[in-house]
Order: structure tokens, then C-alpha cells, then sequence
């Protein structure tokens, strides 16, 4: 490729929405590529430092959110067939998850709902709106999820994905020291623990650790998901009845 051609190629993505895909990309790759660097520290997600990066280009640029989104929503798109695709890792661990079940469901009941019940009932303590409230209960469900919920019950959709990518963001940064400070060594807890709480961005970190941890993350972000589904709405009407 010439210069001329490059020139040419930059000057087509600045009058096109497809710009903001390729700074998408182009951040994500710096994001991973400091994590590289970093050693795989906690505090180098690659999501939070390409949003980070994204919104520092969005407010140089003066572009609106809605003009970004017109260029990126094919990312959005795959988020769904992504969540899909995590009944992969499910289908290879399936032996010994059902050897664990029980301890699982327990985990997986308790997490889900201290997870709700935080988001909520901290939420009425600083006399949030309704509105956001059932925008954040959904937090710990992956986005996708996170936004079809809040949509199901009344809140905003945008909000609950802010909400899910930043609960994701802390819970991933988070995982690592603190389950290695409380001396958790068994890759199944580990790993289900992150995805039940921080969901797709937990999943991921998991399994740059250990494929089992991942395995098992990915079962409890998909299990935490529709465990979610089923409990906000049902708390929310149990709420409009009482």
C-alpha cells in the first residue's frame, strides 16, 4: 500500500462512520498490548483503558455518543453471539460441573441475589430514581442481559450497560489480588465466582489465568444471567404489589 493509498484510506474513515470502529479496535489493541507490558496486572484491563482512551478521543473530536455508536454498533451486534458462544467452555467442563452442582446453585443463588440487593438497596439509601434503579439492578448480568432486563422493567438501556461494563471493569481488576489474598486456590471457585460478578469482562480476564477458571466463569456469568432475568423482574413486581 502506497502512501497516497493510506492517505486516501484515512481520509474515506473521516467522513464515514466506520471511523469509529477502527479507533475502537485500534484502542482495544493499545489497551492489550499494555496489559502485555504490564505483566497481566490487574488495574491494565484492556476494557477499561481502551474506553478511557475512546472517550478522551470522542471529547477531543466534539463527536457525539450517537455518532460513535453509528460507526461501532457492529460491535455491539457481536456482543450477542459472543454470550452464545460461551456454551462452548460449558459443554467442555459438563462432567465436572454437574459433579459440582449443588455447590454451585447455592453459590449461584446467594451471589445473584446480594448482588440485586446491593445495587438496590444502595441505590434507595442515596434516594436514586426508580428509573435508574432498575437501570443498575442488573449490573452484575452481562450487558447484553443487563440492558434486555432493565428494557423488560422500565429503566434506561444505556444506563444498564454503563453499569454492567463498570461492575465487569472493578470486578476483573479486583479478582485476582483479592481471591489470592484470601487464599483461594481452587480454579473452579475462582473462576465462577468472577464470572457470576463481573460477568463478560471477568470471563475474559479469567481466562488469561487458567482455562479451568475460565471455563467456570463462563458458566457462572451464563447462569448468573438468567438467574438475573428471572429475579429483578419478579422483585420489582413484588415491590409494586407490596
Amino acid at each position: 500500500m502506497t502512501e497516497h493509498d493510506i492517505r486516501q484510506t484515512f481520509v474515506y474513515l473521516a467522513e464515514t462512520p466506520l471511523l469509529w470502529l477502527w479507533l475502537t479496535l485500534i484502542c482495544y489493541e493499545l489497551g492489550m498490548w499494555i496489559q502485555l507490558r504490564s505483566g497481566r496486572a490487574s488495574w491494565a484491563n484492556p476494557v477499561a483503558l481502551s474506553a478511557a482512551m475512546l472517550a478522551l478521543c470522542i471529547w477531543a473530536s466534539g463527536a457525539t455518543y450517537q455518532q460513535y455508536f453509528a460507526g461501532s454498533q457492529f460491535i455491539h451486534f457481536l456482543l450477542g453471539p459472543t454470550v452464545v458462544a460461551l456454551a462452548v467452555p460449558l459443554a467442555t467442563q459438563w462432567h465436572s460441573v454437574k459433579r459440582a452442582m449443588l455447590p454451585l446453585l447455592i453459590a449461584l443463588v446467594l451471589g445473584s441475589v446480594i448482588a440485586i440487593l446491593c445495587a438496590v438497596g444502595l441505590a434507595y439509601a442515596f434516594g436514586l430514581d426508580m428509573t435508574i434503579i432498575k437501570s443498575i439492578a442488573p449490573k452484575s448480568a452481562t450487558a447484553p442481559v443487563a440492558m434486555g432486563i432493565a428494557e423488560s422493567i422500565g429503566g434506561i438501556t444505556s444506563l444498564a450497560a454503563v453499569s454492567a461494563v463498570i461492575t465487569g471493569i472493578i470486578g476483573a481488576s479486583m479478582a485476582t489480588p483479592l481471591l489470592n489474598r484470601l487464599q483461594f486456590k481452587d480454579w473452579r471457585a475462582r473462576g465462577f465466582s468472577v464470572g457470576l460478578n463481573s460477568h463478560g469482562i471477568g470471563t475474559a480476564h479469567a481466562f488469561t489465568i487458567h482455562p479451568v477458571a475460565g471455563a467456570y466463569a463462563s458458566v457462572g456469568m451464563a447462569l448468573n444471567g438468567i438467574t438475573t432475568a428471572l429475579l429483578v423482574p419478579a422483585l420489582f413486581w413484588l415491590a409494586s404489589v407490596f
